[in-house]
């Protein structure tokens, strides 16, 4: 699959972490909910203005996606429902982050701005959506041009150097043609599997 950033760190680097956390008694379930906390502080100093400090809490937050499936591992804790409550609070970190965005835009009155969070937002939760749901009809679906890891940086790129308007534009363009990506893809599979099937019948 072709990402413009890495979706996973090397084992060698994160295998001992996971083993130390594991031996802490911290659980994947308490990283992840540490992950959304941090993201819901993020979204409060965002919308204050305050986007350094914003960006520089929501970057963190996010790097603590990168252990939660490390500790599961680890601890042999890994679950359906730590999967699904992972790819939830994912979703979850990434909508209050772009929301406080979104209220202090609105609030300054810029329009366009306004307007590409909106896009952001939807784009950003398509992209995942439709995987889930091609998985969900037997359909496997990982490429993507543009996943979440490389929405986090461009994000906090923007906030940290203060961008924010260039920042929106590449997340609303790029979010969303990932979506047409991934809805072709899907396409493609889907016709496949059909023509399949009905040769299955056939034969």
């Amino acid at each position: 699959m072709f990402t413009l950033v890495p979706h996973t760190l090397p084992k060698r680097l994160t295998d001992p972490v996971g083993q130390t956390l594991a031996r802490t008694g911290i659980t994947p379930n308490m990283i992840t909910t540490a992950g959304l906390a941090g993201a819901v502080v993020a979204a409060v100093l965002v919308a204050r203005g305050q986007f350094l400090a914003g960006g520089i809490v929501m970057m963190a937050a996010a790097a603590l996606d990168l252990l939660d499936g490390v500790v599961a591992r680890a601890s042999g804790r890994v679950t359906l429902f730590g999967g699904v409550f992972d790819s939830l609070c994912d979703r979850l970190s990434e909508a209050a982050v772009l929301g406080g965005l979104l209220f202090r835009l609105a609030s300054q009155g810029k329009r366009e701005e306004v307007v590409l969070a909106f896009a952001a937002v939807v784009g950003s939760l398509l992209v995942s959506y439709l995987r889930a749901r091609a998985e969900a009809a037997g359909l496997q679906l990982r490429e993507g041009l543009f996943t979440r890891p490389e929405r986090v940086i461009v994000l906090g790129v923007g906030l940290v150097f203060d961008i924010v308007r260039i920042a929106l534009w590449v997340l609303a363009v790029l979010a969303n043609l990932t979506v047409l990506q991934r809805l072709w893809v899907v396409r493609g599979r889907a016709v496949a599997l059909e023509r399949e099937r009905d040769g299955g019948r056939n034969a």
